[in-house]
């Protein structure tokens, strides 16, 4: 019995057919595929699209067994504990993940209580399930994990900045001090003189960071900030609570800037609670443009999450790319926020 004939298109394209589709080298192929910052931004966009149109796929595991590598990249996952602002490392972690298996890597998830439990399980994940390198999200003041990282020559990038230390490694983040300078820049040109800010306690470095763009749009516009500021856990009810307090001062604030959505809505609570109408009376506007800020109508600064993911695994190629490890790290990419205006301004 005669077989049937096997289509063309059941063959499965090699890197040799993809190099001569787009008319490159073999090994600018493989340079688009595993260290694409080596690689002009026409040439790679011209490889990308062959790759695309014949659905090149590389052998994983013969790739495993000539690069030395397994192609996993490890990321730590941590208890919920805000139900508001944690879609923010969900949206990264999702947009990570869909730009990795792009690149053909895969995530690897796992769960960590705190810092020393994640220093706990770095040496299994090396060891045990071979992984290439980390990406770290949470970055403190006094962060550990990243000087245990760079002590044993890892390959890592961080969601976040060295706080407090000279950067050893690549790193990617938000300027939360250009976005909360925005916010309150667009509040002073509405008229507001009596701005507040909802913060978190000193020494988080995000939120401290936060507080100095808002700080600085005050200091240029001369508007006073002495008497109008909380810092209070990043809680709905630490977030009602405070701005309790400042309502029901004297001359009580016009605006409200705050540090993260969660305290906005907590704000928002107290202002409902009063009859006091958002965007109407008393304006407010929030951080990390949550779906719920966008559902109730509160104004909130937008981060680029999927750009900082795309940014996190283009310097993680740059480190994995490198015969010898580099002593200097790659440079810092530091991402512009965007804000989102809404009913609340």
């Amino acid at each position: 019995m005669a077989g049937r004939p096997v289509s063309n298109n059941s063959i499965r394209p090699t890197l040799e057919s993809v190099a001569r589709m787009a008319e490159v080298s073999r090994q600018t192929v493989s340079n688009a595929l595993n260290a694409p910052h080596l690689v002009r931004q026409d040439t790679l966009e011209r490889v990308r699209s062959v790759i695309a149109q014949v659905g090149y796929r590389p052998h994983r595991g013969a790739r495993a067994l000539r690069t030395r590598r397994s192609q996993l990249l490890a990321v730590p996952v941590f208890p919920p504990v805000d139900p508001i602002g944690g879609v923010v490392l969900d949206t990264f972690l999702h947009a990570l993940t869909t730009e990795a298996q792009r690149l053909d890597n895969r995530v690897l998830l796992f769960a960590a209580g705190d810092d020393g439990d994640e220093i706990r399980q770095y040496d299994e994940l090396r060891e045990d399930h071979n992984v290439d390198a980390f990406v770290l999200t949470g970055t403190h003041v006094g962060d550990a994990r990243t000087a245990w990282l760079s002590e044993r020559g890892a390959a890592f990038v961080t969601f976040g900045r060295p706080w407090g230390t000279v950067a050893h490694h690549g790193w990617v983040d938000v300027d939360g001090a250009a976005g909360t300078y925005e916010a309150t820049s667009a509040l002073i040109d509405r008229g507001h003189r009596r701005i507040a800010f909802l913060g978190w306690p000193a020494g988080s470095g995000v939120g401290d960071d936060r507080r100095e763009g808002y700080l600085r749009a005050c200091r240029e516009a001369s508007v006073a900030t002495d008497g109008v500021q909380s810092a209070v856990l990043n809680e709905l009810a630490a977030g009602r609570a405070a701005a309790s307090e400042l309502l029901d001062l004297a001359e009580p604030p016009t605006a409200f800037v705050c540090v993260a959505d969660t305290l906005a809505i907590g704000l928002w609570t107290e202002l409902t609670s009063r009859h006091l109408r958002p965007g109407q009376d008393v304006a407010v506007v929030g951080f990390d443009d949550t779906p719920t800020a966008a559902v109730i109508g509160l104004s909130s600064v937008a981060q680029p999450l999927q750009e900082a993911a795309a940014a996190c695994l283009a310097l993680l190629q740059q480190v994995l790319s490198q015969r010898e490890p580099s002593p200097l790290p790659p440079d810092p990419v530091l991402l512009r926020p965007r804000l989102v205006l809404r009913d609340s301004t």
